[in-house]
C-alpha cells in the first residue's frame, strides 16, 4: 500500500471497498483463505488508523453541542476500542472480528462525509 501524503484526503472509496468485501454475505458461505483474511483485516485496521484523526478533526468544525459532532466522536471511541481488541475464538473468530472492523470503518466513512471532512 502506498504511503499517503499528509495533505491528501483519505481515499474513502477504497476504504468502503475494503469494508464491502469483508461484509459480503457470501463470506459466511465461502470464507477467504487465512492469508487473504489477514490482509483484508490489516487493510481495514490501516484505513481506520488514517480515518480516526480525520473524523476527529472534522468533528471539531460543527457547533460544540451538535448531534453530528457527538455521534462522530462516539464512533471514534468505538473505532479505537475495536482497534485495541483482538480477534477471539468466539463471536465469529477472525472473520467476525474483521467484519466488526468493517462495520466501524463504514461508520467512520459516513461520519467523515456527513460532518464535512476534507474532500
Amino acid at each position: 500500500m502506498a504511503e499517503r501524503a499528509p495533505a491528501d484526503p483519505p481515499d474513502i472509496p477504497a476504504m468502503r471497498e475494503t469494508a464491502q468485501i469483508l461484509l459480503d454475505p457470501d463470506l459466511l458461505a465461502l470464507p477467504p483463505a487465512a492469508g487473504e483474511l489477514d490482509t483484508l483485516t490489516q487493510a481495514a485496521r490501516g484505513h481506520m488508523e488514517i480515518l480516526i484523526p480525520e473524523v476527529e478533526q472534522a468533528a471539531g468544525k460543527p457547533a460544540e453541542h451538535s448531534v453530528p459532532r457527538y455521534c462522530a466522536l462516539a464512533c471514534v471511541g468505538e473505532a479505537r476500542g475495536k482497534l485495541r481488541a483482538e480477534p477471539g475464538h468466539g463471536t465469529g473468530g477472525t472473520l467476525g472480528y474483521a467484519q466488526r472492523l468493517a462495520r466501524v470503518l463504514n461508520a467512520l466513512c459516513d461520519h467523515y462525509e456527513k460532518i464535512g471532512g476534507r474532500s
